[in-house]
């Protein structure tokens, strides 16, 4: 289990190295939301390179340290894109992170969740009904009732804490269950990072900007240490942001800004507590 100094420790060191290298770091996301996702991972000092097609999946799984996927909005041939990016960062032992919108609402999403599963991501990012659906459909967990509205949940963070253990504990990597108080969980210990504001909830891409953010630490750094620094980060900024904005227009852009003045002195400091399961 790591101390609170030794996590702070990491969370520096992962800001200053991603701020003084700028690290590519490709994502296949959601097409509401990657304009947002794509200026979060250029405001924390990553190279943002949005993709579509399969064969530029596997291209940039050889270039980049991590990729993020988000199955927010799937086209048909993300059938063949996802699992064939999803295989080669398995392959190569990178750090992938995955977003399983709205797990439950579509065959073709359940389909490829379960595909998924062979591949094993390193970071998991979901809010607590797809974390808890992920870990059902995995058979990780005895079956657990649980129900998208759409992309928002139905589940407290609280509940969807032994699915996120077991997720983690199968995939040697870490989960992160967003809420008013987000969880991080290596399987060994859960986090729970403080801050944010209810005005995240009030623009589009909160969340799937903040899986993007997760793959620019995680191109530099392990997955739990890369999971707790966007998560970190996100809280510090979701409250910074709010104490400026007149509305959720306004608090988008300071938001986006208070990410890129965030130092990692700062980011470490944020409010968060650590507990050995």
């Amino acid at each position: 289990m790591n101390t609170v100094t030794e996590l702070q420790t990491k969370m520096q060191q992962v800001v200053s190295v991603v701020k003084s290298t700028t690290p590519l770091a490709p994502s296949i996301t959601n097409t509401v939301t990657i304009n947002f996702v794509a200026n979060t991972q250029l405001a924390v000092g990553g190279s943002a390179a949005m993709i579509y097609l399969p064969d530029e999946g596997i291209t940039l799984a050889q270039m980049a340290n991590s990729f993020y996927l988000n199955s927010g909005t799937l086209e048909p041939f993300y059938t063949e894109t996802f699992p064939a990016t999803a295989k080669a960062m398995h392959e190569q032992h990178k750090n992938w992170v995955l977003d399983p919108v709205a797990l439950g609402i579509g065959t073709m999403r359940t389909n490829l969740m379960h595909e998924f599963k062979s591949y094993k991501p390193t970071i998991i990012k979901g809010n607590a009904s797809e974390i808890i659906a992920l870990a059902s459909l995995w058979e990780l967990i005895h079956h657990q009732d649980s129900t998208v509205k759409g992309v928002d949940t139905t589940d407290t963070v609280d509940a969807a804490r032994q699915a996120a253990v077991a997720l983690a504990q199968y995939t040697s990597g870490a989960v992160v269950v967003s809420g008013t108080d987000d969880l991080v969980t290596d399987g060994q210990q859960v986090i729970m990072s403080h801050g944010g504001s209810p005005m995240m909830g009030l623009i589009t891409g909160a969340g799937c900007s903040l899986g993007g953010v997760i793959n620019v630490y995680a191109t530099s750094t392990d997955p739990l240490t890369a999971a707790l620094t966007g998560v970190q980060i996100y809280n510090l900024a979701g409250q910074r942001a709010a104490e400026l904005a007149n509305g959720p227009a306004s608090f988008q852009t300071a938001f986006i800004d208070a990410l890129y003045h965030a130092t990692a002195e700062e980011i470490a400091h944020n409010p968060f507590d650590v507990e050995a399961i």
